[in-house]
Protein backbone atom coordinates (compact mmCIF):
# COMPACT_ATOMS: atom_id res chain seq x y z
CA UNK A 1 0.00 0.00 0.00
CA UNK A 2 1.40 3.11 -0.85
CA UNK A 3 -0.39 6.56 -0.71
CA UNK A 4 2.15 8.75 -2.55
CA UNK A 5 1.91 11.29 0.32
CA UNK A 6 4.54 12.94 2.63
CA UNK A 7 2.05 13.21 5.78
CA UNK A 8 3.22 11.02 8.62
CA UNK A 9 -0.45 9.96 8.81
CA UNK A 10 -0.37 8.43 4.96
CA UNK A 11 3.12 7.24 5.73
CA UNK A 12 1.82 5.16 8.92
CA UNK A 13 -1.03 3.85 7.21
CA UNK A 14 0.96 2.23 4.91
CA UNK A 15 2.58 0.19 7.38
CA UNK A 16 -0.64 -0.23 9.25
CA UNK A 17 -4.05 0.53 7.21
CA UNK A 18 -3.75 -3.08 6.04
CA UNK A 19 -6.65 -5.14 7.06
CA UNK A 20 -5.51 -7.19 10.25
CA UNK A 21 -1.91 -5.48 10.38
CA UNK A 22 -3.76 -3.17 13.74
CA UNK A 23 -4.99 -6.17 15.60
CA UNK A 24 -1.71 -8.27 14.82
CA UNK A 25 0.07 -5.33 16.65
CA UNK A 26 -2.66 -5.60 19.53
CA UNK A 27 -1.57 -9.17 19.77
CA UNK A 28 2.25 -9.08 19.82
CA UNK A 29 1.94 -5.95 22.27
CA UNK A 30 -0.38 -8.08 24.53
CA UNK A 31 2.14 -10.89 24.90
CA UNK A 32 1.32 -12.90 21.80
CA UNK A 33 4.39 -14.95 20.30
CA UNK A 34 3.95 -17.95 18.96
CA UNK A 35 1.63 -18.59 15.56
CA UNK A 36 -1.27 -20.58 17.15
CA UNK A 37 -1.13 -17.76 19.96
CA UNK A 38 -1.52 -15.13 17.54
CA UNK A 39 -4.53 -16.90 16.00
CA UNK A 40 -6.60 -17.62 18.60
CA UNK A 41 -6.45 -13.61 19.72
CA UNK A 42 -7.83 -13.07 16.07
CA UNK A 43 -10.10 -15.87 15.26
CA UNK A 44 -11.32 -15.57 11.61
CA UNK A 45 -7.63 -15.16 10.05
CA UNK A 46 -6.45 -17.37 7.45
CA UNK A 47 -3.24 -19.02 8.49
CA UNK A 48 -1.62 -18.11 4.91
CA UNK A 49 -2.85 -14.15 5.47
CA UNK A 50 -1.39 -14.29 8.97
CA UNK A 51 2.10 -15.41 7.84
CA UNK A 52 1.52 -12.41 4.99
CA UNK A 53 0.81 -9.55 7.23
CA UNK A 54 3.41 -10.97 9.87
CA UNK A 55 6.43 -11.09 7.14
CA UNK A 56 5.13 -7.29 6.25
CA UNK A 57 5.82 -6.28 9.60
CA UNK A 58 9.26 -7.91 10.25
CA UNK A 59 9.87 -5.95 6.97
CA UNK A 60 8.13 -2.84 8.18
CA UNK A 61 10.85 -3.42 11.39
CA UNK A 62 7.23 -3.48 13.44
CA UNK A 63 8.11 -7.57 14.67
CA UNK A 64 11.66 -9.96 15.23
CA UNK A 65 10.75 -13.64 14.48
CA UNK A 66 12.84 -15.90 15.99
CA UNK A 67 13.12 -19.56 16.12
CA UNK A 68 12.09 -21.51 19.18
CA UNK A 69 15.43 -22.84 20.61
CA UNK A 70 15.70 -26.90 20.20
CA UNK A 71 11.98 -26.62 18.46
CA UNK A 72 10.38 -26.59 15.43
CA UNK A 73 8.64 -22.72 14.54
CA UNK A 74 8.99 -19.52 15.31
CA UNK A 75 8.38 -16.79 18.41
CA UNK A 76 7.63 -13.32 17.34
CA UNK A 77 8.72 -10.26 18.98
CA UNK A 78 7.43 -7.04 19.13
CA UNK A 79 9.92 -3.97 18.25
CA UNK A 80 10.85 -0.85 20.31
CA UNK A 81 8.58 0.87 17.70
CA UNK A 82 5.61 -1.92 17.80
CA UNK A 83 5.41 -0.77 21.70
CA UNK A 84 5.13 2.31 21.39
CA UNK A 85 1.82 2.26 19.20
CA UNK A 86 0.56 1.12 22.63
CA UNK A 87 -0.86 4.56 23.70
CA UNK A 88 -1.98 4.78 20.08
CA UNK A 89 -4.00 1.66 20.61
CA UNK A 90 -5.71 2.36 23.68
CA UNK A 91 -6.95 5.62 22.28
CA UNK A 92 -8.06 4.45 19.26
CA UNK A 93 -10.04 1.71 21.67
CA UNK A 94 -11.12 4.35 24.08
CA UNK A 95 -12.13 6.12 20.74
CA UNK A 96 -14.25 2.95 19.83
CA UNK A 97 -15.95 3.35 22.96
CA UNK A 98 -17.67 6.12 22.57
CA UNK A 99 -18.21 6.42 18.84
CA UNK A 100 -18.23 2.72 17.44
CA UNK A 101 -20.14 1.31 20.14
CA UNK A 102 -23.42 1.14 18.12
CA UNK A 103 -21.79 -1.57 16.17
CA UNK A 104 -21.32 -4.08 18.65
CA UNK A 105 -23.60 -6.86 17.87
CA UNK A 106 -24.09 -10.19 20.11
CA UNK A 107 -22.15 -12.35 16.98
CA UNK A 108 -19.00 -10.12 18.46
CA UNK A 109 -19.46 -11.62 21.59
CA UNK A 110 -16.80 -14.50 20.87
CA UNK A 111 -16.79 -16.78 23.79
CA UNK A 112 -12.67 -18.05 23.08
CA UNK A 113 -11.40 -14.05 22.75
CA UNK A 114 -13.33 -13.36 26.30
CA UNK A 115 -11.33 -16.68 27.41
CA UNK A 116 -8.37 -15.49 25.88
CA UNK A 117 -8.57 -12.09 27.99
CA UNK A 118 -9.35 -13.60 31.05
CA UNK A 119 -6.82 -15.95 31.06
CA UNK A 120 -4.02 -13.04 30.49
CA UNK A 121 -5.69 -11.26 33.14
CA UNK A 122 -4.93 -13.65 35.93
CA UNK A 123 -2.82 -12.48 38.50
CA UNK A 124 -0.79 -15.72 39.31
CA UNK A 125 1.23 -13.75 42.35
CA UNK A 126 -2.26 -12.62 43.85
CA UNK A 127 -3.07 -16.36 44.29
CA UNK A 128 -2.65 -18.12 47.15
CA UNK A 129 -0.67 -21.26 46.43
CA UNK A 130 0.94 -22.96 44.04
CA UNK A 131 -1.98 -24.50 41.71
CA UNK A 132 -5.28 -22.53 41.51
CA UNK A 133 -8.41 -23.34 39.40
CA UNK A 134 -11.08 -20.96 38.00
CA UNK A 135 -13.94 -22.45 36.23
CA UNK A 136 -16.36 -20.46 34.12
CA UNK A 137 -19.78 -22.04 33.00
CA UNK A 138 -22.02 -19.45 30.40
CA UNK A 139 -25.45 -20.81 30.42
CA UNK A 140 -26.18 -19.03 27.56
CA UNK A 141 -23.91 -21.55 25.21
CA UNK A 142 -24.92 -24.62 23.54
CA UNK A 143 -22.04 -25.99 22.98
CA UNK A 144 -18.83 -25.90 25.35
CA UNK A 145 -20.48 -24.25 28.38
CA UNK A 146 -17.14 -24.93 30.66
CA UNK A 147 -13.76 -23.28 30.50
CA UNK A 148 -11.52 -24.02 33.15
CA UNK A 149 -8.19 -21.30 33.89
CA UNK A 150 -5.85 -23.53 35.04
CA UNK A 151 -3.35 -21.72 37.17
CA UNK A 152 -0.13 -23.40 38.53
CA UNK A 153 3.80 -22.48 38.91
CA UNK A 154 2.95 -18.82 38.09
CA UNK A 155 1.51 -20.50 34.77
CA UNK A 156 -1.86 -19.69 33.35
CA UNK A 157 -3.72 -22.31 30.89
CA UNK A 158 -7.01 -22.27 29.45
CA UNK A 159 -8.48 -26.22 29.34
CA UNK A 160 -12.03 -26.68 27.70
CA UNK A 161 -11.81 -29.86 29.43
CA UNK A 162 -12.20 -30.90 33.41
CA UNK A 163 -8.76 -30.56 34.38
CA UNK A 164 -9.84 -33.45 37.70
CA UNK A 165 -9.09 -31.21 40.05
CA UNK A 166 -10.95 -28.95 42.94
CA UNK A 167 -12.23 -25.82 41.56
CA UNK A 168 -11.13 -22.93 43.82
CA UNK A 169 -13.81 -20.12 41.86
CA UNK A 170 -16.85 -20.76 39.77
CA UNK A 171 -18.45 -18.32 37.47
CA UNK A 172 -21.67 -18.77 36.73
CA UNK A 173 -23.35 -16.32 34.12
CA UNK A 174 -23.80 -15.83 30.16
CA UNK A 175 -21.17 -14.55 27.94
CA UNK A 176 -22.29 -11.01 27.54
CA UNK A 177 -22.60 -10.61 31.70
CA UNK A 178 -18.63 -11.52 31.95
CA UNK A 179 -17.49 -9.16 29.14
CA UNK A 180 -19.86 -6.47 30.81
CA UNK A 181 -18.34 -6.90 34.27
CA UNK A 182 -14.87 -7.50 32.72
CA UNK A 183 -14.77 -4.52 30.55
CA UNK A 184 -16.28 -2.54 33.85
CA UNK A 185 -19.93 -1.65 32.47
CA UNK A 186 -21.03 -3.16 35.29
CA UNK A 187 -19.54 -4.11 38.39
CA UNK A 188 -19.27 -7.87 40.15
CA UNK A 189 -22.01 -6.53 43.16
CA UNK A 190 -23.78 -5.57 40.52
CA UNK A 191 -24.27 -8.15 38.35
CA UNK A 192 -24.76 -10.08 41.46
CA UNK A 193 -27.09 -8.18 43.13
CA UNK A 194 -29.25 -8.60 39.69
CA UNK A 195 -28.58 -12.40 39.31
CA UNK A 196 -27.11 -12.33 36.24
CA UNK A 197 -24.04 -13.66 37.95
CA UNK A 198 -23.40 -16.25 40.43
CA UNK A 199 -19.82 -16.64 42.23
CA UNK A 200 -19.06 -19.31 44.61
CA UNK A 201 -15.53 -20.28 45.61
CA UNK A 202 -13.15 -19.82 48.63
CA UNK A 203 -14.15 -16.51 50.83
CA UNK A 204 -10.81 -14.85 50.85
CA UNK A 205 -10.37 -14.64 46.95
CA UNK A 206 -14.22 -13.29 46.49
CA UNK A 207 -13.64 -10.55 48.88
CA UNK A 208 -11.51 -8.86 45.74
CA UNK A 209 -12.11 -10.64 42.54
CA UNK A 210 -10.49 -7.34 40.44
CA UNK A 211 -7.38 -8.27 42.89
CA UNK A 212 -6.46 -11.60 40.55
CA UNK A 213 -8.59 -10.91 38.10
CA UNK A 214 -7.67 -7.73 36.44
CA UNK A 215 -9.66 -5.77 34.99
CA UNK A 216 -9.83 -4.78 31.03
CA UNK A 217 -7.30 -1.69 30.79
CA UNK A 218 -10.77 0.31 29.36
CA UNK A 219 -12.26 -0.24 32.37
CA UNK A 220 -12.53 3.16 33.57
CA UNK A 221 -12.78 5.15 30.13
CA UNK A 222 -15.75 7.22 29.27
CA UNK A 223 -18.19 5.03 26.47
CA UNK A 224 -21.25 5.55 25.63
CA UNK A 225 -24.30 3.26 26.60
CA UNK A 226 -23.81 -0.40 25.58
CA UNK A 227 -26.16 -1.18 22.69
CA UNK A 228 -29.47 -2.83 23.03
CA UNK A 229 -29.12 -6.81 22.63
CA UNK A 230 -29.66 -8.23 18.61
Amino acid sequence: MNYGQFCPIAKASEILGERWSILIVRELIMGGRRFNELQRGLGDISPALLTARLKSLEEQGMAIRRRIPGQRGYEYYPTKACMELTPVLVALGNWGLVYARHNVVDADLDVELLMLYLERSIDPTELVGSKSVIQFKFHDLVKQQNWWLLVQDQKVDLCITDPGTDVDVYFFCSVRTMHDVWMGDRTYREAIKQGDLTVEGEPALLRDIGRWLKPSVFAESERAPLPLAS
